[in-house]
């Protein structure tokens, strides 16, 4: 293992990460798929499902949280992984939440043109050419590219900025669906709950179809692990850290949970299926137009969907580039993506990789992406997992490592987040569930772990015994006390010498005498 201080500047304050974080996990669904959320399990069954998936994903925070506040080193799952499964366990998990963070970005780099035709339905102009049945026009991929290359430029301007930009849209994000909430409790209909409170015909039906949207949700609540990818630039109290990173996963649920009874209550049961088969097939949109009785205001929710999809862009970004970075710090991937920008402080050769890939991406169109962002999500499950392991090994291998953020009954804690996220990883495996990856998917899944094993076997012969070597982040406290102490040292030699220097000169005086 290897010593040194952090290179990073510590400038993220509690509501940075918090905005961070939560921005994260509030993209463009919440605008596009409460419609199919309610047909599958009604409002209540749906709100339910969301509670349940939070339930599932807090257990997998709570592992997150404290192992975070132990070890705030950039590169969260990485280090987590390798105090625990040493360094081959460490490249599998860290290299997996790497194509979730990558797969996400690219996607929302497509999906933001997207939301601008349902904003400006004359924007489509210049045909290009069509990649499995999605048209790519010469507006939506400059949209894209644009958009892309503006992303990467401000992560790499450095975390605070990236930091304001999230505030600003998550604000927006948040004062939208408010609106709405408030707005449904104000001239919304309570009797359109009634007939759509859940679906099935007893209570074994009814339980089939809220579990069936719980299934989903754990997908709508990636990103919160993005706070430990950037630990070393918050500047906040290490237990505050846990408890900020476990607070974005209870809003998030009751965001969500919220913007479902509220669709509820403006639409009925009819109204939501036609929303959902019309040619926007955006429910929520049409649930602020009929609430607010005016259509403009759809346009309200679908600009706070768009600000979602920057968010959740903007934290993968980040998470994804300190990801690689810390990958390149323990000589797991060329060494170059290590590099930090002499004034920002950023690493700048990672930001360049993921912000090319979303560049391109938009040009293999929206349908592939989809496939891409699939198989990402299996590789964030599986990071989970491997970080909820790490955190039962870590409390029997390493008990008395200082742990600001503690989690109480850890074994119960720990045995739940297993069994939770293993779950998520399951319903991608098993054919036949709903998360079940396509053949495409499993093609991305396999090249990516190819690519892997490209990076791991060339780096392993270039860099020999350094492959795998764990950085360990000193604080600046014990820095300084290693600079004292090193300069005691230093004087004591000093001292040492000059003393031992006129012994000699006195001997050799006195011989000549």
């Amino acid at each position: 293992m290897e010593q040194k201080s952090s290179s990073f500047d510590k400038v993220l304050s509690s509501w940075d990460i918090l905005v961070i974080a939560f921005g994260a996990m509030i993209g463009w669904g919440w605008v596009v798929s409460s419609g199919s959320w309610i047909t599958t399990g009604g409002v209540g069954g749906a709100a339910l499902g969301f509670v349940i998936g939070g339930i599932m994903v807090f257990f997998v925070g709570l592992t997150y949280a404290e192992l975070t506040s132990a070890m705030p080193q950039c590169g969260g799952e990485h280090v987590f992984s390798h105090r625990a499964m040493g360094p081959i366990g460490s490249f599998i998990c860290t290299w997996a939440i790497v194509l979730g963070y990558a797969s996400v970005a690219c996607f929302e780099a497509c999906a933001l043109p997207t939301i601008v035709t349902f904003l400006f339905p004359d924007f489509l102009q210049g045909y290009l050419y069509t990649v499995e049945g999605f048209d790519v026009y010469a507006s939506w991929l400059a949209v894209a590219v644009i958009v892309a290359i503006f992303m990467t430029y401000i992560n790499i301007r450095g975390v605070k900025a990236a930091a304001k930009l999230q505030t600003l849209l998550t604000v927006i994000i948040a004062g939208a669906g408010i609106l709405l909430m408030v707005a449904s409790a104000i001239n919304g209909d309570a009797s359109n709950l009634e007939s759509q409170m859940f679906v099935g015909d007893d209570g074994f039906s009814m339980l089939k179809t809220t579990l069936a949207v719980a299934v989903m949700t754990p997908f709508f609540f990636i990103g919160f692990d993005v706070i430990p990818q950037a630990a070393e630039e918050i500047n906040v109290d290490l237990k505050k850290i846990g408890q900020i990173l476990i607070l974005s996963v209870v809003l998030s649920v009751v965001f969500y949970a919220l913007v479902i009874i509220a669709v509820g209550l403006a639409l009925s049961g009819p109204e939501i299926l036609a929303s959902e088969k019309s040619a926007a097939g955006l429910v929520t949109a049409d649930a602020m137009a009929k609430v607010m009785n005016s259509a403009m205001m759809a346009k309200v929710i679908i600009i706070g969907g768009m600000c979602g999809i920057v968010t959740s862009w903007n934290s993968f970004l980040m998470g994804g580039s300190r990801a690689l970075y810390s990958m390149a710090e323990s000589y797991m991937v060329p060494k170059t993506f290590s590099k930090l920008h002499p004034s920002y402080k950023t690493p700048i050769n990672a930001l360049y990789l993921i912000g090319a890939l979303t560049i391109l991406a938009p040009f293999a169109g929206r349908k592939m992406l989809v496939w891409v962002v699939d198989a990402g999500n299996f590789g964030c499950c599986v990071a989970y997992c491997m970080v909820a392991i790490s955190f039962i090994i870590l409390r029997s291998k390493e008990p008395d490592l200082a742990r600001p953020y503690r989690v109480s009954h850890y074994k119960i804690v720990g045995a739940l987040a297993v069994l939770m996220s293993g779950f998520m990883v399951v319903m991608y495996i098993l054919p036949g569930s709903d998360a079940a990856l396509v053949p495409q998917e499993w093609a991305m899944v396999g090249g990516w772990c190819f690519l892997g094993l490209i990076f791991g076997f060339l780096c392993k012969q270039k860099y020999g015994e350094r492959f795998g070597l764990l950085v360990d982040i000193i604080s600046d406290e014990d820095a300084a006390a290693l600079q004292s102490t090193d300069e005691e040292i230093s004087v004591a030699l000093d001292g040492a010498i000059d003393a031992a220097i006129n012994k000699i000169l006195t001997q050799r005086k006195l011989n000549m005498a």
